[in-house]
């Protein structure tokens, strides 16, 4: 298949990578497990057993009530965490194949809808805020717009910084969820050719 390339001829790419079958279920899964592994999984807490304090007695067994060993029961104000929670990993793994599949996935539908552009440069050359906005003028794209170029440089990232929902990628950092959260997807040419390098 063929990919339109605004202001050159069109880019000739894998059907595989970009006119794939649409996988909603498994780009939920790649979503979910790469949001989950972003999670610190640092949440800590005290159980009765862990608190500092005395272990005594505070009152008689009998003829006071309730039947109490020590304040550091979890009924009490300052007591320990029932169930307390502790340190863990919320990871969870997905197979490095499922994975690309999903990627492939998303990419084929954002080429389907008409969301994906591709170019042959941004040409932004120097830091400069207006330039860039010049250009997402140029590409007709609003919303929440990604740029995936195959070596983001310096100047780029810097043009862009000041513009609310846009984002600079490079290839090697693509993911789901920036994919999946993009109103618009702009790739230079030698990006795709890096991802379907990557996703063939």
């Amino acid at each position: 298949m063929e990919l339109n390339v605004i202001g050159a001829k069109p880019l000739s790419v894998s059907d595989e990578v970009f006119g794939g079958e649409f996988k909603q279920a498994l780009i939920h899964q790649v979503v979910v497990a790469y949001q989950a592994g972003g999670r610190a999984g640092t949440k800590a807490q005290l159980s009765r057993g862990e608190l500092s304090g005395t272990t005594k007695k505070f009152k008689k067994q009998k003829g006071g009530g309730a039947r109490h060993g020590d304040y550091r029961a979890p009924i009490f104000v300052g007591g320990g965490v029932t169930f307390a929670a502790k340190p863990r990993s919320y990871e969870q793994k997905v197979n490095r194949k499922a994975y690309r599949v999903a990627i492939r996935s998303i990419l084929s539908e954002l080429n389907r809808q008409g969301r994906l552009k591709v170019v042959e440069g941004f040409g932004v050359d120097q830091p400069k805020t207006k330039a860039m906005i010049a250009k997402l003028k140029e590409l007709e794209v609003s919303g929440r717009v990604l740029l995936v170029s195959e070596d983001a440089n310096e100047a780029l990232y810097l043009a862009a910084r000041n513009i609310p929902y846009l984002h600079v990628l490079d290839v090697m950092a693509l993911n789901p969820v920036s994919l999946v959260g993009s109103d618009h997807i702009v790739m230079t040419v030698d990006a795709v050719k890096k991802i379907e390098e990557w996703l063939a």
